[in-house]
């Protein structure tokens, strides 16, 4: 097998996936390789993957295989995790160059993996197959008061499943008890009906017995507490229902232990990981059971267990009452899905995304115009082209601003696509909305564009993207070295293909320069907030806090340090430092963004950030992959981060190819008095 990678393309891989399904301790993966040229690394990888997160992970770029080697056996294995699901390895080759990998071998405990013992795990949800091929429910319409009813089902479901003893340990197959009780609540009449319904169904679970060590709320450090509330209004419940309710919650268990979520396995993240819940890959839709399950399981993992759920800014059973007839009656897997997608932006969480939703997201089409786009000045723009070969034929030019599509004004287009892209903000939605705006069918399409003083109409070809080039992210940093001197006063690093053991040989080649600007308006190759920031502060900077779930109080999140203190180390840079931030500044970004700002009159420099910090959490969805919350609460959450100088690109400034927030970084440095040419030759490319 032979990768070959050119400067600036994504990352290369070849990879293979398993299942799990095997018994043991450790698995490896064996194999030759041999590199030529290559600039970055090249090396085996192994990834087990949960149903929800990946669990175990290890690759060799620690050992740094790089330049030109001659052919030699390497061996990278991670334990067997009890929550694997997947197995995923293969080869990866990082930065430019050549590699050969041959005679892969993997096993487990020393042993070729097909003739490991087989996994026969057994659990109510690998027991329990009446639903298997489909829920049973069909769905034309549904009344008002189905609708009332069906909000109270998706309470009482999703409390239960997290504080009912007999469904916290694993006794019921949830998922089909909500099938079994589904009939009679679309059957009821009234509320009344449906409460008795419900609590008779609730007395078929069996007895709660009085709790032996019983949970309380701990009040300190609490950040969020559950919302509970309803559980005492009986105009709602009524008094049986609400009666059987409140008892489940006085004798919940303080064992700290649920079925369908824990903590994750990795002891430096906080979020939590939902790996029992079960995606039903195989299922035919439409099925307006399963569509409402996907609806009740993602409306209740975010009241119970995302950590920022007192900034969604939206009454989250409104939103249920709301997506109930959309996501039951969709009649195709498409808009069940978009409906879906819909549901999760309502969370406003950047990170709130689906693994592969551009293929969802509108515009749909296999082909796009060949030009990349982006919101300056609140309008679309080119900013260069995505195909050197294709994009001057298009007739677009770079600084265009699109004004229309097929005749469609643009702010028309942007208002109907909106609910569908997912954001924690405005400057985050655009930015992926610009990605995919210009796809549609294959062929030719009218554009309506700003030229100057000039609005002109071209005729451009839409051309075919192959899915593994569909862009999903945008960077704005300056193309070529990681590091280099912008001149003898100003250094430049951008974090898009930092290295995290060079950190000191960056900070080195920076000494004697008045100040260095760290370019993160992308996402970082690898972390380097610590061992970074550590050359930057010159005093102790105290550990980051972040949210954990309390377990034994679901919906309930407690304030806990993360990581330790990070401590001044040599060698120190005594220059000012300047951070450059965009829109395309995201998750990581955005928390090596905080940490490098605590380093002495540090500055920010650019424009708001996407407002979505933190590890995230899966959750598996019947109808799509997998969705992604934000696992842990940062401070940056819908914020961003707000730079100290607020600059942004101009329409002029991509017509004359300049980077304006780069310049504003080294007139920080220089001062204002800095000849205005001088500093536009130094941000140039």
């Amino acid at each position: 097998m032979r990768l070959e990678r050119a400067p600036g393309s994504p990352p290369v891989f070849i990879n293979k996936t398993l299942p799990v399904g095997f018994i043991g301790t450790k698995i490896e993966l064996r194999g030759f390789l041999r590199t030529q040229d290559v600039d970055g690394f090249a090396g085996l990888w192994i990834h087990l993957e949960g149903e929800s997160s990946r669990v175990a992970s290890e690759n060799m770029e620690q050992r740094q295989l790089k330049g030109t080697t001659d052919w030699a056996q390497y061996s990278i294995s991670v334990p067997v995790d009890p929550g694997a699901k997947q197995l995923a390895f293969g080869v990866e080759l990082s930065g430019s160059g050549k590699a050969w990998a041959d005679d892969l071998q993997l096993l487990v405990d020393g042993k070729p993996i097909w003739e490991a013992p087989s996994l026969q795990t057994k659990t109510i949800l690998s027991s329990d197959h009446e639903f298997d091929r489909g829920s049973g429910i069909a769905l034309k319409d549904l009344t008002p008061i189905q609708i009332e009813n069906l909000v109270m089902l998706g309470k009482v479901w999703g409390f239960l499943k997290y504080h009912h003893p007999k469904i916290v340990a694993g006794q019921f197959h949830w998922d089909y008890e909500l099938f079994r009780v589904l009939p009679a609540v679309l059957g009821a009449t009234n509320r009344s009906a449906s409460n008795t319904a419900l609590n008779k169904w609730i007395a078929g679970l069996g007895p709660v017995d009085p709790c032996k060590m019983c949970a309380t709320l701990e009040e300190r450090d609490l950040l969020i507490r559950p919302d509970l509330d309803w559980l005492s209004d009986e105009t709602l419940l009524g008094a049986d229902l609400g009666r059987s309710l409140r008892e489940i919650y006085r004798n919940r268990s303080a064992s700290g232990k649920q079925f369908f979520v824990s903590r994750d396995s990795n002891p430096n993240l906080t979020r939590s990981t939902f790996d029992q819940e079960l995606a039903y890959r195989d299922i035919n839709l439409p099925d307006a059971g399963f569509q409402l399950l996907a609806l009740y399981r993602f409306w209740n993992i975010v009241e119970y267990w995302y950590p920022d759920r007192d900034l969604i800014g939206e009454d989250w059973d409104a939103v249920m009452k709301q997506f109930i007839p959309r996501i039951t009656l969709s009649e195709s897997t498409h808009q069940f899905q978009l409906e879906l997608l819909a549901l999760i932006a309502k969370v406003h969480d950047t990170h709130s995304q689906t693994i592969d939703a551009f293929q969802v997201q509108p515009p749909s089409g296999a082909c796009q115009l060949p030009v990349r786009v982006r919101f300056v000045e609140n309008q679309a723009v080119v900013t260069e082209y995505s195909e050197s070969n294709l994009g001057p034929a298009s007739g677009l030019r770079v600084g265009d601003v699109l004004i229309d599509l097929d005749g469609i004004p643009m702010r028309d287009l942007v208002e109907r696509w909106s609910p569908y892209y997912p954001a924690s903000n405005d400057a985050a939605r655009l930015r992926d909305i610009a990605i995919f705006m210009t796809r549609g069918e294959c062929g030719k399409t009218f554009v309506g564009v700003g030229r100057g003083t000039e609005t002109l109409r071209i005729a451009a070809e839409r051309t075919r993207i192959p899915q593994a080039d569909a862009p999903r992210s945008s960077t704005h940093d300056l193309p070529g070295e990681t590091f280099r001197l912008l001149s003898d006063e100003v250094a430049y690093l951008k974090l898009s293909s930092v290295e995290g053991r060079q950190a000191e040989s960056y900070v080195e080649r920076a000494t004697g320069t008045k100040g260095i600007i760290i370019d993160i308006r992308n996402y970082p190759n690898t972390r380097v907030d610590s061992s970074l920031a550590s050359l930057l502060i010159d005093k102790e900077k105290a550990p980051g806090r972040s949210s954990l779930a309390d377990l034994s109080n679901p919906g309930a999140f407690h304030e806990v340090t993360l990581g330790s203190s990070l401590k001044p180390r040599l060698p120190h840079y005594a220059g000012k430092v300047v951070i450059l931030v965009d829109e395309a500044t995201q998750s990581l970004a955005e928390g090596h963004a905080t940490v490098f700002r605590a380093a002495p009159g540090a500055i920010v420099v650019g424009s708001t950030t996407a407002g979505a910090d933190g590890d995230t959490a899966a959750i598996p969805l019947p109808g799509l992959p997998l969705a992604r919350i934000t696992g842990e609460r940062a401070p940056e959450q819908r914020i961003g981060v707000i730079p100290d100088v607020d600059v942004k690109p101009t329409i002029g400034g991509i017509r004359a190819g300049r980077d304006e927030v780069l310049e504003e970084a080294i007139r920080q440095i220089l001062g204002p008095d800095a000849p205005s040419s001088q500093i536009e030759r130094m941000a140039k490319p």
